[in-house]
């Protein structure tokens, strides 16, 4: 690939993750001169995106072709790259009754997204959309680069993976949740400034601002190699940029001087593992044995909060409304100068343009870089991208212990993505039954004729 390129992004108009690429794209000069294709099923939403982008385009200057299509199928001739953050259905609301759904017959899960009977709901139903982008790009696109944010991330690169030949990587910026903790625990031996007011690493929109300042003053200082599953990763070492230091024993005695009530549940992983976990409690308790007991109720020993769907909710339609003022010219788009794409961006200056970058965190097939997890299994390490493609970093072995917890979510992972593409039920109950969140036979049961049933209209390969 060349610069300039063609960009297909599809899921556009997602209010958060949208504007910042869309954004990071335009303001590239590297790619000026390249066509942005713009994808997403709403007409109403996909209107809103193309005057924005044609706004930043014109008054940035950026020379880039803008078009717009409601289905992927007519923007993907002749693309390089195509960018997807789709989500099937209204993502808070179908988030919520992932949730409620289990909770009907006993079973609490303490989150919902990405591993647990949730996990399997909301991969179930992206995993065929997903899988048909990259069946239509077989056709128009077979060398262009499908870059995934959508979650569960480990599950839809699994899919990608296994079930069509195109070239996937998935992006995540969870690395950046390590990085926040090991400023707080350094702070005063980096001179580091903490804001009040951090009460945890939880997806709270009043905590983002707060964790950004930290993770500002922590990046140039530290670097940090992680590695596992993605929202399932292990800090391997920490370094200090300067002079090449080895600082995690000392992050090991300053996190653990840390008040005991901040991040409960890491604390415990650490300290019974010894390696750090990356993602913080509330996506770290997703893929573990000991937080679902209805007598013990850990979820309340370790303050793992909900995820706010109707508060997100809420942010959701308001970020909606400030995109239409600035795409009306309402609103100023200064804002939009400093955007960060997760690494979409990165990943297409790079690969089109011949040059090369590190990147912390990025999601491919294990062919080798993880030498004890199963080959060909979707992990998140650390990746060299350049003119010829992205490239993992070898990281070697886990720790035995480690190794199993993670092999024992690329199995759930696996038998999730083959019940839904093939529609089988009984792999589908075989999913729930090895999920650590799942403890009893016929409760699998009953949460999964619940779910098919629910989202029948979202899940037809089950009711063929």
């Amino acid at each position: 690939m060349t610069l300039p390129t063609k960009i297909v992004v599809i899921g556009a108009g997602s209010a958060s993750f949208g504007e910042n690429t869309l954004s990071a794209l335009v303001r590239s000069k590297k790619l000026r001169g390249s066509t942005l294709a713009l994808v997403d099923h709403n007409p109403e939403t996909l209107s809103i995106v193309k005057h924005l982008a044609e706004r930043l385009n014109r008054e940035w200057d950026s020379g880039i072709t803008i078009t717009a299509y409601a289905h992927h199928q007519e923007a993907l001739e002749e693309a390089g790259f195509v960018v997807s953050a789709i989500e099937v259905g209204a993502r808070e609301g179908l988030w919520k009754k992932d949730f409620e759904i289990p909770l009907k017959y006993g079973v609490r899960q303490p989150y919902a997204e990405n591993g647990g009977p949730g996990g399997f709901a909301h991969a179930a139903r992206n995993i065929g959309p997903v899988i048909g982008i990259a069946h239509d790009m077989e056709q128009a696109c077979p060398d262009a680069w499908f870059i995934n944010f959508t979650n569960p991330m480990i599950r839809i690169c699994e899919a990608v993976n296994r079930h069509s030949k195109i070239k996937a990587v998935g992006l995540c910026h969870q690395i950046f949740i390590g990085y926040t903790m090991v400023g707080i625990a350094l702070a005063k031996d980096l001179g580091i400034t903490v804001p009040d007011g951090i009460i945890g690493m939880h997806a709270d929109p009043m905590q983002a601002p707060l964790h950004n300042q930290v993770r500002a003053q922590i990046v140039p200082r530290v670097d940090i190699r992680a590695a596992g599953l993605n929202h399932f990763s292990w800090i391997i070492s920490i370094r200090d940029r300067q002079t090449g230091e080895d600082l995690y024993p000392l992050f090991r005695k300053r996190f653990f001087e840390l008040d005991p009530a901040f991040e409960p549940l890491t604390r415990r992983v650490y300290d019974a593992f010894g390696l750090f976990p990356v993602p913080g409690d509330s996506h770290l308790c997703e893929y573990l044995p000991w937080v679902s007991d209805p007598s013990t109720k850990p979820w309340e020993k370790y303050h793992l909060p909900l995820y706010n769907w109707d508060l997100n909710a809420a942010v959701r339609e308001f970020e909606h409304e400030r995109l239409k003022s600035m795409a009306d010219g309402e609103a100023t788009i200064d804002g939009l100068k400093d955007t960060d794409s997760e690494g979409a961006l990165e990943m297409i200056e790079n690969v089109a343009g011949a040059s090369t970058h590190y990147h912390l965190a990025a999601n491919l097939s294990n062919q080798g870089q993880i030498t004890n997890l199963p080959s060909g299994c979707a992990v998140e390490t650390p990746v060299v991208v350049d003119g010829d493609g992205i490239h993992p970093v070898h990281v070697g072995a886990f720790p035995e212990p480690v190794a199993e917890i993670l092999r024992r979510e690329v199995t759930v992972a696996q038998l999730c993505v083959e019940a839904a593409v093939e529609g089988s039920r009984e792999k589908a109950l075989q999913c729930l039954l090895l999920d650590p969140v799942v403890n009893d036979f016929e409760l699998s049961k009953l949460i999964l004729d619940d779910y098919l049933t629910s989202y029948k209209e979202y899940l037809p390969q089950f009711w063929k």
